[in-house]
């Protein structure tokens, strides 16, 4: 059990941003708020056989990496966990996480490490779920992230890793829904920037009124955004009224627009999406008599632009709605001879499934946070046994884009391992700057 009077030294960071040491009897101790080569005293919160979990109280000695946090609510707001260490070295501990994940869970190791992606460290969130809380022992509303390790709505009158504007929009926003009748029924704001258009996504658990609805329109052209209206699941959102600016955003490289629901899923960070695509197809190095298949290809941010230099392109994702939306932007780019889409449930795959979608010269893989195990193990599969698609080709080049290190790892082992497959590079991509995330891209050859 760690004493309050000992001195821990911290000898790095796990994928949560928490200080590792042990204690004097060997203890592992994961120690909020502190980073490696410090020394430091805690307070313990959670004792277990073979760890505790704490938060430091005092420094004997503080990194060089220690930097002041910009946000006054950091400490309090679970939105971010790692202000306090030097942006350059968030970056480097992230690479290190990917490695480590490689290493110890995929037993992979890349032939070359990527330099990692970066981009802009404040005002990048252009995505984001805001709880909406109505406190009556307070007498106000509450708009933003959730306190840290809690279920409390954290009391913000500012955000740095949202856009400007959003930022200066909390109070605004505190006060409209303050004033609305149905206040107390008003759970969350989800937030969507697009190139010209800010979308605020309204959950209501009940029906709005009309002085309501007013209030919203009234907000909407003071500010300059765009209400939406979710009254009950995703599939419900529509906007409060029609007409308007179209919400989208463009991948300039590659001359495409992408319109979207604000509820769809696209990348929170524009920048680092703009230069991930560009990394992405130059390492699948895409040729024009080839044909490629994007599994996970939501709403084609990478089977559109693949499709630009491609004879052909399939993109393969689970949700039929957000199929539709894609042929849609194929059609409005312009692309939909190059590129076809199918909804699959892409979690269960059997082997012959996956040979029936065709041979293709490239793959390109970005799956959620589970990863993309049933591709990887069909492709085994495959690989072990060629009777099961006879005259059926693997493809010689994967690019996978993971957002967990750990799924990723997973799945390389299993490309690596039993498929026949080489992991010729990896590399972190800093898509959220100052909190945990850790998004990376890798590439496998045939072998």
């Amino acid at each position: 059990m760690t004493a309050a009077d000992e001195w821990l030294s911290v000898e790095s960071l796990d994928l949560e941003a928490q200080g590792v040491a042990h204690d004097a009897e060997g203890k592992v101790v994961f120690i909020a708020d502190a980073l490696p080569g410090e020394r430091v005293r805690v307070t313990v919160q959670r004792r277990k056989n073979n760890w505790e979990q704490a938060t430091a109280v005092a420094w004997q000695r503080e990194s060089s990496q220690r930097v002041r946090p910009q946000c006054p609510h950091f400490g309090h707001c679970g939105g971010c966990k790692m202000q306090h260490l030097h942006v350059a070295a968030q970056v480097a501990t992230k690479q290190r996480a990917l490695e480590d994940a490689l290493w110890h869970l995929g037993k992979v190791k890349a032939e070359q490490l990527l330099r990692p992606i970066e981009g802009p460290a404040w005002g990048y969130r252009y995505r984001a779920r805001l709880s909406v809380r109505f406190v009556a022992k307070k007498g106000k509303v509450l708009v933003g992230f959730h306190e840290r390790k809690s279920s409390f709505v954290a009391d913000m009158e500012r955000c740095e890793v949202l856009p400007p504007h959003l930022s200066a929009m909390l109070l605004p926003l505190r006060e409209l829904i303050a004033g609305m009748q149905q206040r107390d029924r008003l759970p969350q704001i989800e937030v969507a920037v697009g190139d010209t258009v800010t979308a605020l996504v309204l959950r209501h658990l009940e029906p709005l009124s009309e002085p309501d609805l007013a209030r919203l329109r009234a907000f909407a052209a003071e500010h300059g955004v765009q209400w939406w209206l979710q009254p009950k699941g995703p599939d419900t959102v529509h906007l409060l009224d029609e007409g308007g600016p179209e919400l989208a955003y463009t991948l300039a490289e590659f001359g495409i627009v992408m319109p979207f629901k604000p509820t769809d899923f696209t990348q929170v960070n524009h920048q680092i999406n703009s230069v991930l695509v560009s990394r992405a197809l130059r390492l699948l190095e895409v040729q024009p008599p080839e044909r490629v298949i994007d599994w996970f290809c939501g709403l084609g941010n990478f089977t559109l632009p693949i499709a630009r230099t491609a004879r052909e392109v399939l993109g393969i994702e689970g949700s039929e709605a957000l199929v539709q939306r894609s042929r849609e932007n194929a059609q409005r780019n312009d692309l939909e001879a190059r590129a076809s889409f199918a909804a699959r449930n892409l979690f269960e795959l059997p082997a012959v499934d996956l040979a029936a979608y065709g041979a293709a010269d490239k793959w390109l893989v970005d799956p959620p946070r589970e990863g993309a195990f049933a591709l990887a193990k069909a492709l085994a599969e495959l690989h072990a046994d060629p009777s099961l698609a006879p005259g059926w080709q693997a493809p010689r080049r994967i690019v996978y884009v993971s957002c967990n290190p750990a799924t990723l790892a997973r799945d390389a082992g299993l490309l690596v391992h039993q498929a026949g497959y080489r992991c010729v590079a990896a590399g972190a991509v800093n898509m959220f700057p100052h909190t945990a995330h850790v998004e990376s891209i890798a590439v496998f050859e045939r072998a």
